[in-house]
């Protein structure tokens, strides 16, 4: 584990009128699109997409579990950062804490556990090499 402070990175997400409820508030399953919408990111800004970890070597990162606070409401129109930090790299899975903040407020916070898994039967692998180097924390 580790008690670092500062986030790993970084995302800007502006609410639209598709995340929020009837009234303006952000629905709470749009807070897992934007943290997928960062934890992609994420992944780029070490030079990787979706499609080009698959072809390199055949795995993808999938959602084991979400554990998920919500403690104050995003509105239509706010612009967010969510950001993400590494918590823990096991031999196939990865824990990321995982925020939502509006300006310095803290709006939602989450531990996401992912699974590097083949492609080929779905079942762990491990995290390639190559990753677990440039996320050593």
């Amino acid at each position: 584990m580790t008690d670092r402070s500062e986030p790993d990175f970084n995302w800007p997400v502006r609410v639209y009128y598709h995340d929020t409820d009837a009234g303006g508030v952000v629905y709470h399953a749009s807070y897992l699109n934007f943290m997928e919408r960062a934890r992609t990111e994420w992944l780029r800004s070490y030079g990787y997409t979706n499609p080009e970890l698959l072809k390199a070597y055949n795995v993808v990162f999938v959602v084991r579990s979400v554990q998920m606070d919500f403690l104050r409401p995003a509105l239509l129109d706010d612009l967010l950062d969510v950001t993400l930090q590494i918590k823990e790299i096991g031999r196939s899975r990865l824990i990321l804490r995982q925020t939502v903040l509006r300006g310095a407020e803290l709006l939602n916070e989450a531990e996401v556990h992912l699974v590097c898994v083949s492609m080929e039967n779905f079942k762990p692998v491990s995290v390639p090499e190559t990753l677990r180097t440039q996320w050593k924390i």
